[in-house]
């Protein structure tokens, strides 16, 4: 058997890849993040066994993922977002590696990705920026050297910032010294969801807008001079 790690994408079930919507379909045994994948996800399984890992411990999905590998049974773990991106499924390959069981993993669509969508926007711009830095606010543990928001914002490079809603003044403190107050800024709630909602603003004004909302998490931040930007060259790939 095979565990599928499967990205679902950031929420709209039509953005699921088409390798990932057949695993789904066809594996017998389902385990899936359903905090955060909707159930239109699973249209059309003949799964025997579907089972919400929401509220399951590592040990508990790990005790599932081994009854399926005894029973010969592929597996489709499916995940939000793309599962290499904070998908924590470091620590079950882990695991399953040392348990010899097979593993694939299968890419989705970005959080990252369905936010620039969501505004319109291009994240690489010629003389602009050329340059996307993913990276996540460290509220709960500690980032690794050099990864802090502050080392990273003096590359001035378009940031996606992840789990930082919440902490969106701090965030901005940090970013200030380096885009300077007009910097563009945009917080994507819940993006490609029918409740999907979008703040955009600058980096002076960016906290008293989302404020004055209920975004406290499931929320994308994406900041840099590319989410407004009119003047910019053509890129070469057009040229005669």
């Amino acid at each position: 058997m095979t565990v599928y790690f499967i990205g679902a994408g950031p929420g709209d079930p039509e953005l699921i890849t088409v390798k990932g919507q057949r695993l789904v379909r066809s594996c017998p045994v389902i385990l899936y993040a359903g905090s955060l994948v909707p159930d239109a996800v699973l249209a059309g399984h003949q799964a025997g066994l579907v089972v919400n890992t929401a509220e399951l411990t590592l040990d508990q999905i790990m005790d599932l993922l081994t009854q399926a590998n005894a029973a010969g049974k592929d597996v489709a773990r499916v995940h939000s977002g793309d599962p290499s991106l904070y998908g924590a499924i470091g620590e079950q390959i882990r695991r399953l590696k040392a348990l010899g069981i097979a593993y694939e993993i299968v890419p989705g669509v970005t959080a990252t990705a369905a936010s620039a969508a969501a505004l319109g926007v291009e994240l690489t711009l010629p003389g602009v920026a050329q340059t996307v830095i993913l990276t996540r606010y460290g509220s709960k543990s500690k980032m690794p050297p050099g990864e802090d928001l502050a080392d990273l914002a003096r590359h001035q490079a378009t940031m996606a910032i992840h789990l930082g809603v919440r902490h969106l003044a701090s965030i901005v403190a940090e970013l200030l010294p380096h885009y300077g107050a007009d910097c563009p800024i945009a917080v994507v709630y819940r993006a490609s969801w029918p409740d999907e909602r979008r703040v955009t603003g600058t980096l002076a004004d960016i906290v008293g807008k989302v404020s004055g909302t209920e975004i406290e998490r499931t929320a994308l931040i994406l900041v840099g001079r590319v989410l407004t930007a009119e003047d910019f060259a053509d890129s070469t790939l057009y040229a005669g």
